[in-house]
């Protein structure tokens, strides 16, 4: 129990308060930003804390070893199924994606053999209609799918609950605004909008599908506390970039690396084997439409280049130019997120503001200018003739139209010509970024055609980024990476004239330096790069430029997910606090704060007064010992309450308290009553209707209050309670003064336990460890 003496300030907490706009686009604008107005509603924290009430415990005592064990297996079996689900989902939106592209290619090519004044109208109109049906299916029917979703799911994972972003419908806007987007031919990639769509499937199955739209199934509605749905989206997250880039470990090392704020041994083995589930997924679709039963999907549907052909060894010399390589990456990638910083508030501040209708004619646009300059551009550039034809090579030049590879012949007089812009342009970003990995291709692209698409995509990029679609920007980051980084090996190869220098190698480095300076991300990203390329030698140059970026682009501004979750209000507790807290204290940080608490014995009345009067989400609950000394017994939550005004079924006509561990009164709820649904506002005040009796009864809040709530003193450095406070994932914790007395001290000794042989007592380790 805790003293009266409880001074003003219950909670430190992590959410800064923001809210979502009340527009005709619904809870969420069309780029997934919360809004700063002032009509907004709250976006809240998670209850990752184990309440401990009454409720919970007689549920616990109730279950034997052999729940411990289902519960165990049914961890694991969910984990097969959100593997088995997003690799079905990134095989279907792989396979949607190539076959559009190859339809729109095969016709254009078709066409222009004829006019090349038709073939571009026919390239404009089919990528426009894509792109105008993903806008479409955003604005009108899931605008939370917006963006690339990685900034939200970290949040989520942080602790933040944002309205939207897990629902069945953004799951669906999802994928299907993916295909739209990636096959229109924007400057975006589908592989994060693929983490997001791994942390719906999860959330889905966590929650036993969508009561909404009548989908649910109650055999798998078994984890329905925050704490489950967590580790199920930390495993969703795995599985979306193991899909991605067909990269399970890499996927297990973002999800640490990355999104995730809280990490255990036993997560990492189901994030493992979630992965690999992902991997055999995928390879089986692949062996499946290897047999020609997908259409134009083929070697480019999935993202691996494959190098190991190429550059075998690399010299001393070789590393001033990585290392400058590593600069670049760093200058543009913090370039690009200070870019996209400027247009995206100008979006929300300005022409988002007006509505679902400009959203659409904005993404519009961009396609149609993407479109013009991706085919008008190879029109200004001269076509160069085929090199030598390497009867080893499996490289044909000029290749067929219509179909993946290097030496597109296109708007060339002659056969045996081709034209080193449209290589890049008139193939799925994938295919161009395995062009510009390829080996044994020296001189296929010149320095004035990289130099004139690195500026134009990269502008494209930046304008891209933001607009109502889902994007990612795993794959463009690659591909002006590999650009500045192909620039960057034809000057070394000119420069050391050394026949075993390859300008792919140099490609994959720019690509990681690129990703490395926005993104930030390190040893993921790393292994990521060797997987996707399958070469383990590269591993110590990939290492060295991934370094060299970070440290540029850490000292302009952060990584491109941290950036744009502080433009969407998203209040992340980052892994280390701010050195200004080192001189604050606990006390300093409530400052004046009013704490609002509730008697143990409480009127409905007065319950419904306090909910509608202010927005807490907990409250300390106090009562009177026989003395007449005031105690703190609990923390009570808003939600918990809400769930007891709606049931009504603990009111009482009488003030006096019941005995919680007596009568009926402690199992009238199940514990799983209290939580709340995944990725919604759950219960309001507002929708509760009481009568004028029932505002005259009371309630006992101690069945249903946590009695042990984390507690600090008064004089804790801030910094110590935010570690605590993060690394617990804590919604609240109570400040206090200093204890008058203590009971014990509790050492590792007392926590090493083990169980004995009749399984009725524990005791002690018989361990040497000091006091």
């Amino acid at each position: 129990m805790l003293s009266n003496r409880f001074q003003n300030g219950m909670e430190t907490a992590r959410l800064v308060w923001s809210r979502l706009p009340r527009s005709e686009e619904g809870d969420l604008d069309g780029v997934g930003l919360l809004s700063t107005a002032s009509n907004r509603n709250c976006v809240e924290s998670l209850d990752y804390e184990v309440i401990e009430n009454y409720a919970y415990r007689e549920e616990q005592a109730q279950r034997g070893k052999l729940f411990v064990g289902y519960n165990v297996g049914m961890k694991w079996f969910f984990a097969l199924l959100i593997g088995i689900g997003t690799g079905f989902a990134a095989v279907f939106i792989n396979i949607s994606v190539e076959n559009f592209a190859g339809w729109k290619f095969s016709l254009t090519f078709k066409i222009i053999q004829k006019s090349y004044l038709a073939g571009c109208l026919i390239y404009i109109l089919i990528n426009l209609a894509l792109v105008f049906s993903s806008v479409y299916i955003i604005t009108q029917f899931a605008p939370a799918a917006a963006g690339s979703g990685i900034p939200e799911i970290k949040g989520y994972l942080n602790g933040i609950d944002i309205p939207g972003i897990l629902l069945l419908r953004t799951l669906i806007g999802k994928i299907f605004g993916s295909i739209g987007s990636v096959g229109g031919g924007l400057a975006l990639g589908k592989e994060g909008p693929l983490v997001h769509t791994g942390a719906c499937i999860a959330s889905l199955l966590g929650q036993g599908g969508s009561t909404k739209y009548h989908i649910s199934s109650r055999w798998l509605q078994g984890f329905k506390s925050d704490r489950d749905r967590r580790d199920l989206v930390t495993c969703g997250c795995a599985a979306g970039v193991a899909a991605a880039f067909r990269a399970p470990v890499g996927g297990v090392l973002f999800s640490l690396e990355e999104v995730t704020s809280w990490w255990r041994s036993q997560l990492m083995w189901r994030v493992f084997f979630t992965s690999a589930i992902v991997a055999v997924v995928v390879r089986a679709a692949m062996g499946w439409c290897k047999s020609g039963n997908c259409g134009h999907f083929g070697s480019g549907g999935f993202i691996i280049w494959d190098i190991s052909g190429g550059q075998e060894d690399y010299s001393f010399e070789e590393l001033l130019p990585m290392a400058v390589i590593g600069v670049i990456g760093g200058l543009l990638g913090a370039l690009f997120n200070q870019l996209t910083i400027y247009v995206t508030r100008w979006r929300r501040n300005y022409l988002h503001k007006k509505g679902n209708r400009v959203k659409i004619y904005e993404a519009c646009l961009i396609s149609v200018i993407t479109s013009v300059i991706s085919f008008g551009l190879p029109l200004l550039r001269k076509c160069s003739p085929c090199p030598d034809s390497d009867p080893a090579s499996e490289i044909e030049c000029p290749r067929a139209p219509g179909m993946y590879g290097n030496y597109v012949n296109f708007y060339c007089s002659k056969e045996k010509e081709y034209n080193d812009l449209a290589t890049i342009f008139f193939n799925t970003q994938d295919d161009a970024i395995r062009n510009l990995f390829s080996a044994k291709t020296i001189h296929e692209f010149s320095a004035q055609s990289l130099l004139a698409f690195l500026v134009m995509f990269y502008t494209l990029a930046v304008i891209t980024f933001g607009t109502a679609v889902p994007a990612g920007q795993f794959v463009p980051g690659i591909m002006i990476g590999s650009t500045y980084g192909r620039l960057v090996g034809i000057f070394t190869v000119n420069h050391y004239k050394k026949l075993n220098i390859e300008e792919g190698t140099y490609a994959l480095l720019g690509a990681a330096s690129f990703l490395g300076g926005s993104m930030r991300m390190t040893v993921s990203l790393c292994v990521i790069m060797v997987e996707i390329t399958n070469n383990l030698k590269l591993l110590p140059l990939i290492m060295l430029v991934l370094l060299i970026s970070k440290a540029v682009g850490d000292a302009f501004n952060e990584g491109l997910y941290e950036e744009q979750a502080r433009l969407r209000g998203i209040p992340l507790l980052e892994s280390r606090p701010k050195y200004e807290m080192r001189k604050m204290t606990a006390k300093e940080a409530c400052r004046n704060q009013k704490v609002l608490s509730l008697p143990r014995v409480v009127k409905v009345a007065d319950v419904v007064s306090i909910l509608q009067s202010n927005k807490h989400n907990g409250f300390p609950v106090i009562d009177h010992t026989r003395n007449g000394e005031t105690l703190v017994i609990g923390l009570m939550l808003r939600s918990h309450l809400l769930v007891l005004l709606q049931s009504k079924i603990d009111f009482q006509h009488s003030p006096l308290p019941c005995d919680p561990r007596g009568g009926p009164q402690g199992i009238r709820h199940n514990f799983s009553e209290f939580a709340k649904p995944v990725s919604s506002k759950g219960i309001s005040i507002n929708d509760i209707h009481l009568s004028s009796d029932d505002l005259e009864m009371y309630i006992d809040l101690a069945p249903f209050l946590n009695p042990s709530p984390y507690v600090v003193p008064e004089d804790m450095s801030l910094t110590k309670v935010y570690n605590i406070f993060r690394q617990l994932g804590l919604r609240h914790i109570f400040v206090v003064p200093r204890a008058s007395r203590m009971i014990g001290v509790i050492t590792r000794k007392d926590l090493l336990i083990e169980e004995e042989t009749d399984s009725t007592a524990m005791e002690l380790q018989s361990t040497s460890v000091r006091l």
